[in-house]
């Protein structure tokens, strides 16, 4: 006889019904702490100044280029149905954490409110969605 066996009389005994506390080396017992608790979709929005969104699936993202420029730098973002083209100052930064998946939102700002560049942080200025002819 198995001595690992516990019956449900015995977990209500232990007034645990529900329990899953029996585990023997080599057993498996679902252990819902060992998976990701539930969390957000990896969506990347972008968001215009005048209010307009668009939201994209990281699942769908095929491919990014950076280019940097003397002055403006560039990111390409290659998503299955649409190519999405940022143009700013400095997004090599921001170009790190696309590739890790980790922006939710990107916000552009109008090109005037800029006051200081040097500052290390991304500056979006230009965000263009094309969905290739096909």
């Amino acid at each position: 006889m198995d001595h690992g066996f516990k019956t449900r009389f015995d977990q209500m005994r232990e007034n645990n019904p529900a329990s899953l506390e029996a585990k023997q080396p080599g057993q498996i017992v679902p252990n819902h702490e060992v998976f990701h608790p539930i969390g957000y979709a990896r969506n990347l929005c972008l968001v215009w100044p005048e209010g307009r969104r668009y939201f994209f699936n990281y699942a769908y993202l095929i491919a990014a280029e950076f280019l940097p420029g003397p002055d403006l730098n560039l990111i390409r973002l290659e998503f299955s149905s649409h190519q999405v083209v940022l143009k700013g100052y400095e997004l090599e930064a921001l170009f790190l954490q696309l590739l890790d998946h980790l922006p939710r939102i990107i916000t552009a700002i109008d090109a005037r409110y800029i006051i200081d560049r040097t500052q290390g942080e991304s500056l979006i200025v230009n965000m263009e969605v094309e969905k290739p002819k096909n």
